[in-house]
């Protein structure tokens, strides 16, 4: 009676399940009743399934047979079917009309039209009249779906078409586990303690829970692949795992019945497999080893299973084919045992079906399971297939990898979308089973995960471990995220290697977790090309001139020949203070390149890319070695380049050090602001200083916008601790030669160099960065300084603003300056350094001869002039035609002049920039008269722009202070973010400015509490799963938007600065060819082939030949997707904006808005693939948004509700 229970509680189940309508006026066969009645009555298992099956004994020969299945198994069984001479036919789904599958096939049909994509493949009357009408001999189910479905396999049946697979009431009697469990019994195998039946609710597993004890483990009753299996370790858990179970069950088998059974802890999994025919003939293929699973789905399957002992393996096998025997088993099937350490083994159930890691049997025992499963539909026995078991032998050992389009990263989410790559891995000994695995594939989330079967097959296990780990390092697929680096975490591991593993394996190694992230370069790159092709620049663009059609030509450089040594040379060896002493001792001037920094800050908005100077550097190596030092780093460059030319500024330091051995460099250090703008703590500028010597860094020209001597020195100790040479500077403003103006006055300076002395530096630096240093002034300046500090090297720098600036360090290089800043003729002049040319040649014949020759500085300048014509877009000279001596009144500084022009523009005030430089000498007179230098330059000139914005006078702002709104970065000088001016703040100016708002007292750095760096890291890798370096941390300490912008930007796009300048601003033409080098030996050949039409989605589709094949990228159309509704994206690094962990399906929402939740609660269930997630709260409080709805489909990442 217990099986007619259980069966009548199928049918009832399956009556009130929302697939009966997919079957609507379909009757349950007379006959399967009539056998179901009889079946109680009859004595011996094998005689009913012998004399009541398919009447197999005729041998009608199968002409034609169609796959009840889709993907994978069904191109199986086709290709068994085409070596056979048997033709196919496949279904397909309204959702897999594009799927390879159909395609295999000799015909094929549209099923369950109007059904959803799982119900469809449900559909058993209208299989069945698909099949009548094109005069099918034989149906095979594949595996999944309904291949353990007694009432399909009936159904077939008596539509007078052979079912490929067991009788139906084996089917069913195996299908059931409750049947198969007691029919094990029965036979004399022994099991696991469980539940004689289904247990109808989660009272009544709590039940058995409490009698038995936990752990316990639910079993869907009628399916398997780990579909409505859960494991139950807590009391406390029974009803959320019974209701998640019974769902999944019921989504993926039609019927939610689930079993509970005792868990057996730490086993091994085995299965033997089995055929049948229709004689009573069983045979074992041996067995596999299935224990490295997840969530109980099988992940890597081996046969035979490793160091097995040899009478377990004889006495698991003998069991296998007796219980087969006892239910008259006919066709494929698998028999499953746990195997516990002390070599105790127990039933757990049959899966009367093809399995989908039937092929390492195939390749163990050389016997193709599907044919054979078609011949003995037809009648034959094993005996005539020569499979008797005395023939069946194994030879060697294969391995299968199930690769799934699965994020292991994030716990294994389905991933959906577009394959854009696809490359396999084959060669001796590998063997791939797929269906959808090809570039533009398009994997759905409507149907199981499984991409391609990777079979390995050698001649022991650690060969077979060896061939798959080099076939799956070989694949190469893009547009959806796989497991293969799950899987080759895997096939490294000591233990899987060893042969042994349980079913806890993957549990208990989290290692197989830390994954090398792919870098994924080739496709990052071709998505670049096309959102800059769809959508314009990824930088923001100055001006309307376009880069020039050119490739910058680069003067010979012998090959494999080092560089002639430098003044590095000296420093390295002898250190910063014998290197300061030598400099003293030299006779001639010194020069400092300024080219490959503050020259194109000036003129080209610090523009200039990595890939540009990388290209030049050996020039400069081996020509420019009696360079003083090369300024190339530091300042603005630093988060410029992560901000707009997405490149990460330490690697453009290791690149151009490994370039050019020979010559110091130099950046510029704004004292304890580092490279920033604003104040960070102590430990953050030592870090900066710490690494950037470590990485190539030479000389730190160390300077503070207000000449504030505290924030000075703390630069100083981070370089002189880091082991750099320390070059205080001055920032010069007004005119020492002026006796009228008494606040900068000789004095001033020369009391601020005697405190820069006295606090360890190795070099004074006279910082002139408004070009305010006229020849008089020089001479008088460093005469006066050289005269008290006759052993301390000077080194002078300028803009050439005024078109003075030759004069000017002539002047200072004459009265004992030492080193004198240059920029190469083609990037000098205006608002750049003076003319290197022009230095080199007024010094020729003299005692200040430089060292250099004018054709060397002409071919130098001759490159730059032709990369200058890329920088179209950032040119200074769009807005500014010649340099200006209106500086020596306005005081602008040569770096912000442009940028105020530039500013001016952009705000409307294009007409007024005559009166923005009036205004800016108005604004420093109201500030106090400040040196002006970055940052204090930019406060200056946003009061400036303040106040001919809103027409403000002198007068006005003084009176109207406690009433404005006055930029931020103004308050925050008043508020003393900068450190103390020269001469105090102006009042009452900043008490009505402050509004109330307390000062900062001393130093402003001084309060700050050391940063943790560790925590900085672990925060960065959580938040960007990528592995972080030290150097990336101290990026972001300094800069912690732009950092996490450009990790996020580098992640999607890859290393755009490989690609040359005009294509990384303006992209690809249309039929060009390009050459792109990711790494040494490693080039990519691009060629662009078309941009698509907008499709309905908003996107369009963008083709390239890369190194010869074949890819395209989907990129979205930003203008054109204005229009287009689009569900909201979860907000990166907010943890109260909850998105989807995979895409799917709204199963269940546990909470409404204004709900108040804890931290792991369950908030909400989707269902994706077949598989059910519950998504967990990730902070407590309360729900103030709900974005979704019960059965909505979403994307991965898209908002599911907000929590604060």
């Amino acid at each position: 009676m217990l099986r007619l229970q259980a069966r009548v509680f199928h049918l009832r189940q399956w009556a009130s399940s929302p697939l009966t309508s997919a079957s609507a006026g379909y009757r349950l066969p007379d006959s399967l009743r009539q056998v179901l009645q009889q079946q109680q009555q009859r004595q011996q298992h094998a005689k009913a399934a012998t004399s009541s099956g398919q009447a197999r004994t005729n041998r009608k020969p199968i002409k034609k047979l169609l796959v009840a299945n889709r993907g994978e198994i069904a191109i199986r069984v086709f290709r068994a079917c085409t070596e056979m001479g048997i033709r196919t036919v496949a279904i397909y789904s309204e959702q897999d009309i594009n799927q390879m599958h159909r395609q295999k096939a000799d015909e094929s049909y549209l099923i369950g039209k109007g059904l959803p994509p799982v119900a469809a493949y449900l559909n058993i009357p209208e299989i069945i009249e698909i099949a009548q009408e094109n005069d099918v001999d034989a149906i095979h189910p594949g595996y999944g779906f309904m291949s353990e479905r007694s009432d399909f396999a009936q159904a077939v049946i008596d539509a007078g078409i052979a079912f490929v697979g067991p009788s139906p009431q084996v089917v069913y009697q195996m299908g059931d586990k409750v049947e198969a469990r007691q029919s094990a019994i029965n036979a004399g195998v022994q099991v696991v303690p469980g539940s004689p039946g289904p247990v109808k609710s989660a009272e009544e597993a709590h039940k058995f829970c409490q009698e038995y004890g936990v752990p316990v483990i639910f079993k869907a009753a009628f399916g398997g692949g780990g579909r409505g299996m859960r494991v139950v370790k807590h009391i406390d858990e029974v009803e959320e795992n019974y209701n998640r179970a019974y769902s999944e069950a019921l989504s993926a088998f039609g019927n939610g019945a689930l079993f509970i059974e005792k868990f057996i802890e730490r086993p091994r999994h085995i299965e033997v497999q089995l055929l049948g025919d229709s004689a009573g003939g069983v045979v074992h293929l041996f067995e596999r080893d299935c224990s490295v699973q997840r969530r109980h789905q099988k992940v890597v399957e081996i046969a035979p299973a490793p160091q097995l002992d040899a009478d377990v393996r004889t006495k698991m096998a003998n069991d296998a084919v007796r219980l087969a025997k006892f239910v008259g088993y006919e066709n494929a099937g698998t028999v499953e045992f746990l195997l516990d350490k002390s070599g105790q083994y127990y039933f757990i159930e049959v899966n009367a079906r093809l399995q989908v890691e039937h092929t390492v049997t195939e390749q163990v025992t050389g016997v193709d399971l599907v044919q054979s499963q078609i011949r003995i539909t037809e009648g034959r026995t094993l005996e005539e297939l020569d499979l008797t078991q005395d023939k069946i032998h194994l030879n060697g050992c294969a391995i299968q990898c199930r690769m799934t389009t699965e994020d292991p990263a994030r716990n294994f989410q389905p991933d959906t979308g577009r394959i854009e790559v696809f490359r396999s891995g084959e060669g001796m000994g590998i063997r791939l089973d797929s269906a959808s695995a090809f570039a533009g594939a398009v994997i759905s989330p409507y149907y199981d995960s499984l991409l391609v079967k990777v079979i390995a097959h050698a001649r022991d296990h650690a060969t077979a471990s060896s061939k798959m780990l080099r076939a799956l390092k070989e694949f190469r697929i893009r547009g959806v995220k796989t497991n293969i680096p799950f899987l080759l975490n895997v096939l490294q591991n000591e233990k899987f290697l060893s042969g042994v593993v349980d079913t806890y394996f993957i549990d208990e190694n989290p290692q197989l977790f830390q994954f090398q992230a792919s870098q994924n370069r080739a496709q990052k790159l071709l998505y670049y090309l096309g959102q800059v092709m769809v959508n314009g620049p990824q930088t923001p663009i100055a001006t309307n001139i376009l880069p020039a059609d050119i490739i910058p030509t680069v003067p010979n450089v012998p090959v494999a020949t080092k560089p002639p040594a430098g003044w590095r040379n000296i420093l390295v060896s002898e250190g910063p203070e014998a290197f300061a002493k030598k400099v003293r001792q030299h006779k001639g001037l010194l020069l400092m390149d300024t080219t490959m920094r503050d020259a194109h800050q000036s003129l080209l908005a610090t523009r200039v890319r990595t890939y540009d100077l990388d290209r030049i550097a050996p020039y400069v190596a081996h020509n420019f070695n009696p360079l003083f030092s090369l300024e190339n780093w530091g300042g603005a460059t630093f988060d410029v380049a992560m901000r707009f030319l997405h490149e990460c500024p330490w690697d453009r330091l290791d690149l151009l050090r490994k370039r050019v051995p020979n010559i110091p460099f130099q950046m510029l250090l704004r004292g304890a602001n580092a490279v920033g703008y604003t104040n960070y703590p102590d430990n953050v500028v030592f870090k900066f200083c710490e690494h950037a010597v470590k990485h190539g860094m030479d000389i730190f020209r160390i300077f503070d916008s207000l000449n504030y001597v505290p924030n000075i020195v703390v630069g100083m100790d981070a370089v002189g601790t880091a082991g750099g040479v320390i070059e205080a500077a001055i920032s010069y403003t007004g005119d020492v030669s002026d006796p009228s103006k008494t606040k900068y006055d000789l004095n001033y300076y020369l009391d601020l160099t005697e405190q820069l002395v006295k606090a360890g530096t190795h070099i004074i630096g006279i910082k002139d960065m408004a070009g305010l240093l006229r020849p008089k002034a020089a001479t008088l300046l460093v005469t006066s300084i050289r005269d008290k500090y006759p052993d301390i090297p000077i080194h002078v720098h300028t803009h050439d603003t005024a078109g003075a600036g030759v004069a000017s360090m002539l002047a200072a290089a004459e009265a004992g300056a030492d080193v004198v800043d240059v920029a190469v003729d083609s990037m000098s002049g205006m608002t750049s350094q003076p003319s290197m040319g022009a230095i080199v040649a007024s010094c020729e014949r003299t005692p200040l001869e430089t060292g250099f020759d004018l054709d060397t500085v002409s071919a130098y300048s001759a490159y730059w002039e032709q990369t200058r014509q890329l920088y179209g877009p950032f040119e200074c000279t769009a807005t500014m035609k010649s340099g200006n001596a209106d500086i020596y009144k306005n005081e602008i500084p040569g770096g912000q002049y442009t940028n105020l022009q530039f500013q001016a523009f952009s705000l409307g005030l294009a007409d007024q920039f005559e009166e923005v430089k009036k205004m800016y000498s108005v604004a420093n007179m109201l500030l106090g008269d400040l040196p002006k230098v970055t940052p204090s330059s930019k406060v200056v000139g946003d009061l400036a722009q303040f106040m001919v914005q809103n027409k403000l006078t002198s007068e006005l702002v003084e009176e109207k202070a406690a009433e404005l709104s006055f930029p931020s970065s103004v308050v925050e000088f008043f508020q003393g973010a900068l450190g103390e001016p020269p001469g105090g703040y102006p009042e009452p100016l900043r008490t009505k400015v402050l509004k109330g708002v307390k000062p900062i007292d001393g130093r402003p750095g001084a309060s700050l509490e050391p940063l943790d760096f560790g925590a900085l890291k672990e925060e960065l890798e959580k938040n960007h799963n990528i592995q972080i370096r030290d150097l990336d941390v101290v990026s972001a300490a300094l800069y912690p938007k732009v950092m996490t912008e450009y990790l996020e930007f580098r992640n999607m796009y890859g290393p755009v600065d490989c690609l040359d300048t005009k294509t990384f601003l303006f992209g690809p033409k249309t039929a060009a060819e390009i050459e792109v080098s990711i790494e040494k030996g490693k080039t990519l050949v691009i060629k662009t082939l078309a941009k698509g039409d907008l499709n309905k989605n908003g996107m369009r589709e963008v083709f390239f030949e890369l190194n010869g094949q074949l890819r395209s990228v989907m990129i979205k159309d930003e203008d054109a997707s204005k229009t287009i509704s689009t569900h909201p994206k979860a907000l990166k690094g907010v943890r109260g904006s909850v998105g989807a962990p995979m895409p799917g399906e709204v199963v269940d929402i546990k909470v409404k808005e204004g709900d108040t939740v804890e931290k792991g609660q369950a908030i909400l269930v989707l269902s994706a693939m077949k598989m059910e997630m519950v998504v967990a709260a990730p902070m407590s409080g309360t729900v103030k948004l709900l974005a979704v709805t019960p059965k909505m489909k979403l994307e991965g990442d898209d908002l599911l509700m907000e929590i604060e």
